[in-house]
């Protein structure tokens, strides 16, 4: 079965980010519980699709030709499923807690493809 690996993205400049930043400490300590509930409910409901949890990503290295540097990108976590189609594993992240009560900005879906070679 096809594997995909689900990118979760946001931004510190999103408009979702911005107002997670306006909630008072406890309104935001309230939507993490929320959302971490939400979270295992998802988890649980696709627990024979899940290959890998995945966890969230801290700060990103970048290595290109001239050396190594410190480098921004907006993916936040990950995590990789199983489905019979690329649109199936998508659907799987519809209205997710990522972006319905964190305030990530979305989840992006990209397909494992086979290592070419003989």
């Amino acid at each position: 079965m096809p594997k995909f690996l689900a990118l979760y993205m946001g931004s510190p400049d999103s408009e979702a980010q911005m107002r997670w930043n306006a909630l008072t400490d406890a309104e935001r300590s309230q939507r993490n519980l929320d959302a971490m509930a939400a979270w295992g409910e998802w988890m649980s409901r696709h627990k024979q699709a899940i290959r890998d949890i995945g966890s969230p990503l801290g700060k990103t290295m970048l290595t290109d030709p001239s050396g190594v540097h410190p480098f921004k990108n907006a993916i936040a976590a990950y995590v990789i499923v199983e489905a019979d189609t690329h649109e199936a594993a998508a659907r799987m992240f519809e209205n997710h807690p990522h972006f319905s009560i964190f305030p990530g900005t979305g989840v992006e879906i990209l397909e494992c493809l086979p290592m070419p070679g003989p």
